[in-house]
């Protein structure tokens, strides 16, 4: 069973950065497509970020220009580099893997959290204002 663990996360002020990294166990990483979601308090978990295997990058409006998503598959890997952060971005971030999927998935698939078998325990970022 693949195991997801997240590290990065805490608390800043609001333009400041965080990066968070997701470290997957299993032989298989660059098979699967990688996604980032958020819960924030009181509200349903959103699609944040997501790669396929080949590397499309897909993004939530709300984030698009101020977070970068990136993979290591020689390391299984996955990095969410988020700048410019504001007090909205607060929320537990997971880190996410597909099943071994095609080699390209459109924004929409990647988006939905139905595709994805494995999840983190999550890190928790607080941005403060």
């Amino acid at each position: 069973q693949v195991q997801l663990v997240e590290s990065g996360g805490g608390l800043v002020q609001a333009g400041g950065s965080l990066r968070l990294s997701c470290t997957a166990s299993g032989r298989t990483f660059s098979d699967k497509a990688m996604g980032w979601f958020r819960q924030a308090p009181g509200k349903e978990r959103e699609f944040v970020a997501a790669i396929s295997r080949g590397g499309e990058i897909y993004y939530a409006d709300s984030v698009k220009g101020r977070f970068t998503i990136s993979r290591d598959n020689a390391k299984n890997t996955l990095s969410l580099q988020m700048n410019s952060l504001k007090p909205d971005d607060t929320a537990v971030y997971y880190c996410s893997q597909t099943p071994r999927i095609a080699f390209f998935a459109s924004r929409d698939y990647l988006a939905s959290e139905k595709v994805y078998a494995a999840w983190g325990q999550g890190t928790q970022v607080t941005v403060s204002s």
